[in-house]
């Protein structure tokens, strides 16, 4: 596992192959960063489908009112769900989207992000300043590559688990 300099800005994320350590970018998306780590406090992303993978491209999860298994997961509901807190205005940076960055899952609107979020498996320059970066993979981009694809997958991965890191003992 990756040296974790700030815990609190840390998140590790639990998949089937492995776990995946994410260093939050507070400095350039607070507002993003603050909600990671609220949902993923309160549990909200455990359990939450992978809904959307594109060879490639990207992994999509995050849809904590439609992709988990308590609330019955509805693959044709997948996508279309946040959490119960306001959208969020965009932070859009100038750091690029390059493989390993968490971005920000986002409608037309640019301030209408919530709780969806996308791993990228390659550099989408094409995504820069249209949609928010907050966040790198630091360690375990090799289980975030064995993600099963699908739009939605016919058996989606999942997060097991989200936390942060100053929060695991």
């Amino acid at each position: 596992m990756a040296e974790i300099k700030d815990p609190e800005n840390t998140i590790i994320l639990t998949l089937k192959d492995g776990e995946v350590v994410i260093e939050l970018l507070a400095d350039v998306a607070p507002k993003h960063v603050e909600r990671m780590k609220l949902l993923a406090r309160a549990k909200s992303y455990d359990n939450v489908a992978f809904h959307r993978v594109i060879e490639g491209f990207m992994a999509q999860t995050g849809d904590v009112a439609n992709g988990n298994m308590e609330n019955n997961f509805n693959l044709r509901r997948a996508g279309t769900g946040g959490s119960d807190l306001p959208d969020l205005p965009a932070e859009f940076s100038g750091l690029p989207h390059d493989r390993g960055t968490i971005g920000a899952a986002r409608s037309q609107n640019p301030n209408s992000a919530n709780s969806q979020f996308f791993i990228n498996f390659s550099d989408n320059h094409f995504l820069n300043r249209q949609y928010t970066v907050y966040g790198r993979v630091i360690s375990g981009m090799e289980h975030v590559d064995k993600i099963t694809r699908g739009e939605p997958p016919a058996n989606p991965d999942r997060m097991i688990t989200v936390r942060v890191a100053a929060d695991v003992a």
